[in-house]
């Protein structure tokens, strides 16, 4: 092989070579394409994912919410509908503590009345008469019936009902009760009937 044909040789190999390498870089490159293109559309799902968590959170904080209220309102409507039962159980059986009390006195009244027409002595049916008054007096007060205080004290539109004004009593009895018509009474302190009475002018 003469000189000029080993030059030539040499020169495609080194060509060769040169176009292996260049096609291995080329190689290269695209892969390094492929796996950044790769890289950034796993990025993209990772940030799409990102962007939905907050949505779903506030979404169970929403539906968390609901059902706080959903019961609260249902708890609600059990206590109005509970209260109103109570409430009309206690109008339509609030006087049977009353009644219970009373009772035994109109027992009294009516054994009263029975042995009255055995006996024809006053004082025996007064005397009656007046223990059947005093039980029926504690047993009022034992409900908290109280009577108002007319004798000897000063006028009060809160408790009095002036019927009647008595002139010429003198300063002493001006303004104050001087007589009472019918006895006034007041429940657990609130007013159920004025006291009338006359008042010195």
């Amino acid at each position: 092989m003469d000189e000029k044909d080993k030059i030539t040789e040499e020169e495609t190999s080194m060509e060769a070579d040169n176009t292996e390498e260049t096609l291995d870089k080329k190689a290269e490159e695209t892969k390094e394409t492929e796996d950044t293109n790769s890289d950034n559309a796993e990025g993209n799902d990772a940030e799409e994912e990102v962007s939905e968590d907050p949505v779903e959170k506030l979404q169970k904080e929403v539906e968390v919410l609901k059902d706080k209220y959903l019961r609260s309102v249902a708890e609600f409507d059990n206590y109005r509908k509970r209260t109103l039962k109570e409430k009309s159980d206690l109008i339509l059986n609030g006087s049977v503590t009353a009644v219970k009390a009373i009772l035994p006195i109109l027992d009294d009244i009516e054994r009263a009345l029975t042995n009255g027409k055995d006996t024809e002595d006053a004082n025996v049916l007064r005397e009656g008469m007046e223990l059947i008054y005093k039980k029926f007096e504690s047993t009022l007060t034992s409900l908290g019936v109280k009577k108002i205080e007319t004798e000897g004290v000063e006028f009060n539109t809160d408790y009095h009902n002036a019927v009647a004004m008595v002139p010429g009593m003198g300063e002493d009895k001006k303004g104050k009760i001087i007589d009472c018509i019918q006895t006034g009474y007041t429940l657990n302190d609130k007013v159920i009937r004025h006291a009338k009475v006359a008042v010195g002018d």
